[in-house]
């Protein structure tokens, strides 16, 4: 997943302005305690914070690869 990708799933999953709140004070463990913006600006790979962004929004996994995304790996 490109870092574009995140935000456009991000938008897609959340909406425009909700997206821009969980991203940056939902406080994501499985990143390093960091939300999604920092955690994305200190190198992690797009998908492991999308993973734990919808882990942390219970996003149904269904639903995890953004519309208009191909579906994840397995």
């Amino acid at each position: 997943m490109r870092v574009s990708e995140f935000w456009q799933a991000v938008e897609d999953e959340f909406g425009s302005a909700y997206g821009q709140v969980v991203t940056r004070d939902v406080v994501l463990g499985a990143v390093g305690g960091r939300s999604a913006a920092d955690a994305l600006a200190a190198g992690v790979p797009a998908r492991d914070v999308w993973e734990a962004l919808c882990d942390a929004q219970d996003v149904p996994v269904g639903r995890r690869h953004g519309k208009g995304l191909r579906a994840p790996r397995d």
